[in-house]
């Protein structure tokens, strides 16, 4: 069983991954909560909360980050996605 330090950590490193493509456009991610039910919950930074293309890139980058470093994560939700 992983701790929520590991899961957290692990995380972190998968988002650092994607990082440099968000802050080249003036935007970045973080980490708001990891849920018992092993949900992440992100928030937008910068210019990606409000950017047309942040679900794209949620999508195809963040998500995906996540999904192939960290497994036993069950969902990725992002608070402040406004498209």
């Amino acid at each position: 069983m992983n701790t929520l330090t590991d899961l957290t950590q692990r995380i972190e490193e998968s988002l650092d991954s994607i990082r440099p493509y968000l802050e080249a456009d003036g935007g970045n991610v973080r980490i708001q909560e990891i849920t018992d039910g092993n949900i992440v919950k992100l928030e937008f930074l910068g210019a990606c909360g409000s950017c047309p293309m942040s679900t794209m890139t949620f999508k195809a980058g963040v998500e995906e980050a996540i999904k192939r470093s960290v497994p036993e994560i069950k969902g990725i939700e992002v608070v402040n996605l406004t498209v």
